[in-house]
């Protein structure tokens, strides 16, 4: 009975953890349902993302050959049976067997562990690197989702004006051949805007995929309505973000780690150019001789310790190994070299694309912009007051809404240049950051 009512319990246990993690991940649906944010996304992929998992699980897979590299090597044994004993003075040796082990030259096993060590640092450091650049692709796929979503919503109250002036229009055809001639122009330009949504409700579908992909859901998964996102100013100079690029990039800082490793690897190279040492001990069974009378030591077993050593004796391969290592330290050099530059170059670039991006943001939303929807709101009280075309409208309308996508798209290229930038200097470069 007893037994019976800790199995219930167990089994009731069980039961409440499943259905946490059910509701914990009902509770995750229900949120990307709903409206989203950059932030619940990357949250989402952190627990989610596959080759997020398997990187942590190949640094945690490095960080066991610590105990395999610095371990002493399995010791052998060996047991010898002679059919036909061969005879000694003390009688016929039957079998032997022996045990032994080999012992690396001293500071050697501990040289390999920081080895391995070095090893394991890149391997986090690639881990990093790897949901960085997880959260950049997210942060920009979401940046483009809402240019989409914003584009569509402004296409639309476009088509709907101008749809509603040409039933006002059509009302005068009749009296007059002028409006026919422009309620067909507006209805070119209507079914223009219908183009442009049908477009972004392909792109909207296009981008979903695509973050479903990163954050391992089904491609047909649906997402919430894209959160607005503040423009908020760069908080560096620079010559600021070139520091901070130099010392947080994980790309440099894994590389600085390869610099160190092979390094390490030179060391242990000499190691391997230094004997190493084999203690042991071997026991053989003697059996009765033919003359038990002719030796007073006749079937004593004999026993001995052993003692050796590896004679490194090829000083041409000796001399390989460590030159292969040196190297190889080398290399490595030359690669941090390379993206010291590389980055350099990188962040000037993302650095003027940002730059031009506020630019466009502030010449649109001071200047260009108002006055466009200024003259759009002129030319429709003309229109409704009789003393202006549809047509003339029309064309008003058109150019500010060139005008309001290229806004959005402004701000759309300003976040996700952000978004790179952080990935190479590896740090909020806005008070909200990520």
């Amino acid at each position: 009975m007893k037994r019976n009512f800790h199995s219930i319990i167990i089994f009731l246990i069980f039961l409440s953890f499943f259905r946490f993690e059910q509701t914990k991940a009902q509770a995750s649906e229900d949120v990307l349902s709903n409206e989203i944010s950059i932030s619940e996304l990357t949250a989402y992929a952190y627990e989610n993302n596959p080759e997020i998992h398997a990187a942590r699980q190949d640094w945690k897979a490095t960080l066991e050959k610590y105990r395999v590299a610095t371990g002493y090597p399995d010791p052998q044994i060996s047991v010898t049976y002679y059919p036909r004993p061969i005879e000694t003075r003390v009688g016929p040796k039957d079998w032997n067997a022996s045990v032994s082990q080999m012992i690396p030259f001293p500071g050697k096993l501990s040289k390999a562990g920081e080895v391995v060590e070095a090893d394991a640092a890149i391997s986090r450091l690639n881990m990093d690197k790897l949901i960085r650049d997880i959260n950049t692709s997210i942060s920009q796929s979401y940046h483009e989702l809402l240019y989409i979503q914003e584009a569509r919503k402004i296409a639309q109250q476009n088509a709907n004006l101008l749809d509603e002036l040409r039933k006002l229009n059509e009302k005068k055809v009749s009296s007059n051949e002028r409006f026919f001639s422009e309620s067909m122009k507006s209805q070119t330009q209507i079914a223009q805007l219908s183009y442009d949504i049908i477009l972004f409700d392909e792109l909207e579908l296009t981008e979903i995929t695509k973050l479903n992909g990163l954050l391992n859901r089904p491609p047909h998964k649906t997402l919430g309505r894209a959160k607005q996102v503040e423009i908020r100013p760069l908080l560096y100079s620079l010559e600021e973000l070139y520091e901070l690029a130099i010392s947080n990039r994980e790309e440099i800082r894994a590389a600085q780690a390869e610099i160190k490793k092979a390094q390490l690897e030179m060391d242990l190279a000499g190691y391997d150019n230094l004997p190493e040492f084999q203690v042991g001990f071997f026991y053989a069974g003697i059996g009765e001789p033919e003359d038990a009378l002719s030796s007073k030591d006749f079937r004593e077993d004999a026993y001995g310790i052993q003692f050796g050593m590896s004679v490194p004796l090829w000083f041409k391969k000796n001399t390989g190994r460590t030159a292969s290592a040196r190297a190889s330290v080398q290399k490595a050099k030359a690669m941090k070299s390379n993206l010291v530059n590389q980055t350099y170059t990188q962040v000037r670039t993302i650095y003027f694309k940002l730059t031009n991006a506020e630019r466009l943001i502030t010449l649109y939303e001071d200047k260009i912009l108002p006055q466009a929807l200024e003259s759009v709101h002129e030319a429709e009280k003309l229109f409704r007051e009789g003393r202006g075309s549809l047509s003339d409208f029309a064309e008003t309308q058109k150019t500010a809404y060139t005008f309001q996508l290229s806004l959005i798209r402004a701000r759309t290229d300003y976040g996700k240049n952000i978004a790179a930038l952080e990935q190479i200097v590896g740090v909020g470069l806005t008070t909200q950051g990520f």
